[in-house]
């Protein structure tokens, strides 16, 4: 039977066209919505447009520590000084994820910062360059019972407060904690008695429970200082020179390929700015005022030797 010669009502063809005119609707309605989820994580996506480049305005995002640190207000000045460029420091503990939507050129943080790979290996940001590192320190009572005041070797400094019993708090941030099991297992594994004090706690907590009980406990020197500055109830830093105490931190230039409105070369002239070795001894030199111990160490020579600029 010839399909010419085939007669479909009105009324049913009506309500078949509707029909389909509804199902491409749910169709194209539900591709949307997968879309608009997958917005923030794709490379390239229109909605992270933060407007034109400004050239020369470079808008650098930091974790806290080396900003309250003071470290890169005063690296900042020396850049602005010795090109004119204008800079926007902003501190942001998770900056990745404003960075993905154009809101910063030039991203600075631990390299253990839980959003580096995904940003990297999701085509946001160049590979990371190392830059420098903060400092986490042993702090204890003035008294030190276990006597590690100025040791440089972290692992016979703990050793001493296990054979001392002194009381060591853990600080369970987790990087924290992940050290003190290094610690715990290269000294020998003693035996973890009424000394060795667990008690699920970090931060803030773990260094208030150290004051209390006149005992040890590994926190970094910039929050120490800043949130213990009033209250630190007598702790001070005892040993900081171990390279264990050192914490990495890398930069990453934001890829102005797959994120609009990004200053790239800007953001590449402060890496490169941050890698000289000028500025890599600058960096060595600076101090907390009134703290004598080393609290920032360049880490500019772990790069691949390609990228490493000449003076």
């Amino acid at each position: 039977m010839a399909l010419e010669n085939v007669s479909v009502p009105r009324r049913k063809l009506l309500t078949i066209a509707t029909t389909v005119f509804a199902a491409c609707s749910i169709m194209l309605a539900t591709a949307t919505v997968a879309q608009s989820s997958d917005a923030t994580d794709t490379p390239g996506n229109v909605l992270r447009h933060e407007g034109t480049v400004n050239p020369s305005l470079v808008r650098i995002a930091s974790v806290p520590t080396s900003v309250e640190g003071g470290l890169l207000p005063f690296l900042v000045d020396i850049f602005t000084s010795k090109t004119g460029l204008k800079v926007i420091l902003t501190t942001d503990n998770d900056p990745y994820d404003p960075a993905k939507m154009g809101k910063y050129d030039l991203v600075i943080s631990h390299f253990g910062h839980r959003d580096v790979k995904n940003f990297v290996l999701k085509g946001f940001g160049s590979w990371p360059q190392t830059v420098f590192s903060n400092q986490l320190c042993l702090f204890g009572p003035p008294s030190d019972p276990a006597k590690v005041r100025g040791m440089s070797d972290l692992v016979r400094a703990f050793r001493r407060i296990a054979d001392a019993k002194a009381p060591y708090v853990v600080n369970e941030t987790k990087g924290i904690e992940y050290l003190t099991e290094i610690l715990w297992n290269a000294a020998g594994k003693p035996s973890k008695g009424s000394w060795f004090i667990d008690p699920g706690i970090n931060k803030n907590d773990a260094i208030l429970l150290a004051a209390k009980r006149k005992g040890y406990v590994i926190w970094g020197l910039t929050p120490f200082l800043r949130e213990q500055k009033e209250a630190q109830g007598g702790l001070v830093p005892l040993v900081t020179a171990d390279p264990m105490l050192q914490r990495i931190m890398v930069s990453v230039v934001v890829n102005p390929e797959n994120v609009q409105g990004v200053n790239a070369s800007g953001a590449e002239k402060f890496q490169r700015f941050l890698l000289l070795p000028s500025t890599q001894a600058k960096i060595r030199k600076f101090h907390y005022p009134g703290v004598k111990a080393a609290v920032w160490a360049p880490a500019g020579r772990h790069n691949a030797g390609s990228i490493l600029p000449e003076q």
